[in-house]
């Protein structure tokens, strides 16, 4: 489902968000990354990192940011994150232009942007799940590609009214259950999709 729907661009809004939010993968402490459409609440993007302090967590982020760039086609007008340097370094590097548009970046500490949005995705979407778990197996578990597609396509949000994120972001999944609809999409060789989910 997840090379699926990788073919659909959802319609993002210019504004996304950007958190860490902690798990463990056996056993081990490790941080999920993920990026947030502001608007529709798609989450657009999602990164497993080993640790938020490190060098290596610039590279995370970018990564993160180029999955973002990748999936929405475009790259937003605002980003709005913490305060860690790790996202500010990558958004330098990823969003950063001196030609218009610019993306401006935003943090929660410095320029009091509310953070109810991320706080509520963090948990609702992922700790509710991954508590209950205990602990995840692998860094590349389908575990995460499934909540994420369970996230934007299969459960209404009442923060959005009651909508999936995918409806907002103008992908309507067709039938009663969207699961199956998504499944039989998925299952169909490429050249034969018909598009019941159709941007």
């Amino acid at each position: 489902m997840g090379k699926y729907l990788d073919l659909i661009k959802p319609q993002a809004s210019d504004t996304w968000r950007a958190d860490e939010v902690f798990l463990k993968i056996k056993g081990n402490p490790k941080y999920l990354y993920a990026l947030l459409d502001d608007e529709t609440r798609f989450w657009i993007a999602k990164e497993v990192a080993g640790d938020k302090m490190s060098r290596e967590a610039t590279d995370y982020a970018s990564k993160l940011f180029q999955m973002g760039k990748e999936t929405a086609g475009k790259k937003p007008l605002t980003l709005i994150t913490d305060g860690l340097k790790a996202y500010h370094l990558a958004y330098k590097k990823e969003f950063f232009s001196l030609k218009d548009p610019r993306t401006t970046h935003l943090t929660w500490q410095d320029d009091g942007v509310d953070n109810r949005k991320m706080e509520s995705f963090n948990g609702n979407t992922v700790r509710v799940r991954e508590k209950v778990m205990r602990s995840l197996k692998k860094s590349d578990t389908p575990i995460l590609t499934g909540m994420q597609i369970f996230h934007n396509y299969v459960r209404p949000n009442q923060g959005i009214d009651g909508h999936t994120p995918s409806e907002l972001a103008g992908i309507q999944v067709k039938g009663d259950n969207r699961w199956l609809t998504l499944i039989q999409n998925a299952s169909r060789k490429s050249s034969d999709f018909e598009h019941a989910v159709s941007p």
